[in-house]
């Protein structure tokens, strides 16, 4: 998470303190931070993350029993404060000045306090209660059980999101577009029994659902909606995905056209997306990276950054900056202001005393850029919470008091969950809170710790803002994505001085555009060197190899991570009295990173240095490599996903590709194509004849396209060679007259090599074949005869010829599948025959990634699981 506005926020007090005996005074006057607010935002927070999506008579107990039971307690502290304080009086002393009577007054505060509470806990139940009954309610929840289609008008709350193709099986979805919206009127219902819908004319809701959109030819129409823009559609309906959801329902829409709009946006809406429009067209003329960035940076539009830059930023921990934050709130208010710490002086620094503005008029002019900028943001939930943060800021450039700061994070969090309890089950939210909260407490004291072991001012502070929120942050990470980022305090410290500029270049660029095209353009193509920076810092760091490590996932593996944080951090000043320790920990952090290739060798025997052909662990599907010189590997296929093949290209120190070797069409093959292009020289692809299915074919045509690689089509009977491999193309083969035989399904038309590598080594690769293709095989003129390695054909499913495994005999038979994977690959009846012909069977489910190497007697496979 960002952390510009908690460093904004304390800068200058830091400064104040170094100053003078005040400052000393000032700083002993906030050693002790006021955390009253603290609980009673907790048990909000906790009561509404609870009760949301219970049944109403749940709800009502649960706020009843807490309501009753601060009650009583509030009204005993009462009781008890009264009675400490009339036998004062009995006895002419002040309550608070005898021994007795202090004491009594203090149980009174801490039960007053546990009563508060209990109270705040009955009031985030309570709304709760009611904004997860207000989802349920209507006839949509009913009718998206049953599944039903529905007539709806509909008013847009968000802007259109497009969601990442993801491979299912050997097919990839199609990107959806995803809108969330509120159904005003559900048409042809006039009553609703027992779940089900009865003809008639409409009825009137008002029901939150998310619109799946497949748009086709008319995708950038829909990507134009604007929220409060109202609809007409049809489609069918569903549930969500889990219970206790915001949503009452899914709604697939059955329009394929342009949408019907029938209501237009609200003129703050349409205010605003001008404005983002205006920033999207002022970086067209931009390189790739900071076109896709900038806006992003700026409003939060991500809807052109590509897969593998968002990749990289979520490997690095940068995604914060893709989001809109606070951070983007408090560089404008600092812009404005200045230091906090010199906010009431008359030596304020920042664009408001050079414009003659007063205290007073600096708030107000601060507010409404507050107002401004939830406007151009939207103000839907995450960019409420966002002002929200920024408005801590705002308090600190007004009172230039640090210990303010908790206090009013604490009033935030109740004042937001009540107005939305849903941020209650948000991670964004959580993740917010958290790092603001480190920012704000760990922060400040580890950078006093730094800088008294001689850390200058700024990097101590930069250093110990990163470390903060990373800390706190990097349990809830784990439970989204099982991993942890080994580069992130690295990558968000090097990008941080580019994000202000960027920042405030590219908010002067969307103010702008609407009246002086030129200027944006011109601001923009400066505010593009920093953004550039940023994704520069983004594709080193996720390209390391050890950039992410992985880890148990789930709140076991949290808890394991924040225990292990915690350990680090009490042990930490220990450690820092001995240089060797600092040292040597440092040095086996940056190897963990780097993983060079010969103490990777070392340490898990994977690869061997001799190595000659490796099969990638890539999940369900495939993905091979031979060896072909110093550097340079011949790819066939490239599995399913870029992260994965990239990971194993690495590990295999492959820096030059002379060919790419497409077996066939299916994704579970070819979605991984970006991943093998990512960084390496690449002499060209090569593929099968059958265009299928058509949506992967121009998928990888246009990927190559992009990388200006040239494709050709594999002939069977060809014979190519690369250092000391060879190989040539069996199949699909031509028909009489050389066309290519008929083959309709594009399993059958896998392009299937015999190669022979360095040391007489022989190989067999079949794809995808089915049997049908199989048996074709072993009736050419060449066949297939025996080979040291086969790699099996289809993940090991049961259809395999037996013929074919009989004439082949292999020593080794290498199967590529997925985990778990859903379709019982491998098949226990072929690796049973595999077995039985005499071959050892590796699989990459349970062996990782599997390399080959000698040949003969000396012929051997090194898995590593």
């Amino acid at each position: 998470m960002s952390g510009h506005e908690a460093r904004l926020a304390t800068r200058g007090a830091g400064a104040e303190d170094r100053g003078s005996a005040g400052g000393e005074a000032g700083s002993r006057r906030e050693e002790t931070t006021d955390l009253r607010l603290v609980p009673p935002a907790l048990a909000v927070w906790a009561a509404a993350a609870v009760t949301l999506g219970l049944p109403g008579r749940w709800v009502a107990a649960v706020a009843g029993a807490c309501s009753v039971a601060a009650l009583v307690l509030l009204v005993a502290a009462a009781r008890t404060s009264r009675e400490a304080r009339a036998a004062g009086r009995a006895r002419g002393v002040a309550a608070a000045g005898r021994p007795q009577g202090a004491a009594a007054l203090g149980r009174a505060r801490v039960v007053a306090a546990v009563g508060a509470v209990l109270l705040c806990a009955a009031a985030g139940a309570a709304v709760a209660g009611l904004h997860g009954a207000d989802v349920r309610r209507g006839p949509v929840p009913g009718l998206a059980r049953e599944y039903a289609r529905v007539d709806v008008d509909v008013r847009v709350t968000s802007d259109p999101r497009t969601t990442r193709p993801a491979v299912r099986g050997n097919h990839s979805t199609p990107a959806l577009l995803l809108i969330d919206a509120e159904v005003l009127e559900v048409r042809n219902a006039t009553e609703v029994r027992d779940g089900r819908m009865a003809g008639g004319p409409g009825i009137r809701v008002r029901t939150p659902v998310l619109l799946m959109v497949a748009a086709g030819d008319h995708r950038s129409e829909w990507q134009k909606l604007l929220p409060s823009t109202r609809l007409r559609l049809g489609g069918r309906l569903s549930p969500p995905a889990h219970e206790g959801e915001r949503l009452a329902a899914v709604l697939r829409v059955d329009d394929k056209g342009a949408p019907l709009i029938i209501g237009p946006p609200t003129w703050i809406q349409r205010t605003a997306g001008e404005l983002r429009a205006g920033l999207r067209e002022a970086t067209d003329g931009l390189h790739a990276d900071a076109r896709a960035l900038l806006p992003g940076l700026v409003v939060g539009d991500t809807s052109r950054v590509p897969s593998d830059l968002h990749d990289a930023f979520k490997a690095t921990d940068l995604t914060h900056l893709l989001s809109v934050s606070g951070a983007n709130l408090s560089i404008l208010l600092f812009l404005l202001v200045g230091p906090p710490g010199a906010a009431l002086s008359a030596e304020r620094r920042g664009l408001a005393p050079l414009l003659g503005l007063s205290l007073r008029g600096t708030a107000l002019t601060g507010g409404a850029l507050t107002l401004a900028f939830v406007v151009v943001c939207r103000p839907d939930p995450s960019v409420l919470r966002a002002a929200a943060c920024g408005l801590i800021t705002l308090l600190a450039i007004g009172t230039g008091r640090r210990r303010s700061l908790i206090p009013a994070l604490a009033a935030a969090v109740v004042l937001l969950v009540l107005y939305d309890p849903w941020l209650a089950r948000s991670y964004g939210f959580l993740l917010s809170v958290l790092a603001t909260g480190a920012l704000l407490t760990l922060a400040p004291r580890w950078s006093l710790a730094l800088r008294a072991r001689r850390v200058p001012g700024r990097p101590a502070e930069v250093l110990a803002a990163a470390a903060a929120a990373q800390a706190v942050c990097a349990p809830v990470v784990v439970v989204l994505a099982s991993r942890v980022s080994l580069v992130a305090v690295p990558c968000n410290l090097l990008a941080e001085f580019a994000v202000a500029p960027a920042t405030v270049l590219g908010f002067a660029a969307l103010a702008v555009a609407p009246v002086a095209p030129p200027v944006a353009g011109l601001l923009a193509w400066i505010a593009s060197w920093p953004v550039r920076w940023i994704a520069a810092v983004a594709r080193t760091g996720a390209g390391l190899p050890g950039a992410e490590a992985q880890w148990p996932g789930g709140w076991s593996g949290a808890a394991l991570l924040a225990g292990l944080t915690v350990a680090v951090v009490l042990l930490a000043p220990r450690l820092a009295r001995h240089p060797w320790v600092c040292a040597a920990t440092g040095l086996l952090l940056v190897l963990a990173v780097l993983r060079p290739v010969p103490l990777t060798r070392i340490m898990t025997g994977w690869p061997p240095p001799d190595w000659a052909f490796a099969l990638c662990d890539v999940g369900q599907g495939d993905a091979m490599v031979l060896a072909a010189g110093e550097g340079a590997g011949v790819v066939v296929d490239a599995g399913p996903d870029p992260r994965a093949v990239d990971r194993c290209l690495r590990d295999l120190s492959v820096t030059r590709i002379p060919l790419v070797v497409l077996t066939h069409f299916h994704a579970d093959h070819v979605r991984g194509l970006p991943g093998v292009l990512r960084g390496r020289a690449v002499g060209a692809i090569q593929t099968t004849g059958l265009q299928e299915p058509p949506e992967q074919a121009a998928f990888v045509r246009r990927t190559a396209a992009a990388a200006r690689v040239p494709t050709v089509r594999a002939v069977a009977g060809e014979h190519r060679r690369a250092g000391p491999v060879d190989w040539r193309v069996l199949w699909p083969r031509h028909g009489p007259g050389g066309a290519e035989a008929a083959v309709r399904e594009p399993n059958d038309s896998s392009v299937t090599l015999r190669v022979r590598a360095a040391g007489g080594l022989t190989l067999l690769l079949l794809g995808d074949l089915e049997p049908p293709a199989q048996r074709e095989l072993l009736r050419g003129p060449e066949g297939a005869g025996r080979v040291d390695v086969l790699k099996v054909a289809h993940h090991g499913s049961a259809f395999q010829d037996a013929g074919l495994l009989h004439s082949v005999r292999p020593r080794l038979a290498l199967i590529s599948c997925g985990a778990d994977n859903p379709y019982g690959h491998p098949s226990a009846r072929t690796v049973g025959a595999l077995r039985a012909a005499g071959a050892r069977v590796l699989r990459t489910d349970t062996d990782g990634p599997i390399a080959v190497a000698g040949s003969g007697k000396e012929l051997r496979a090194v898995g590593r699981s």
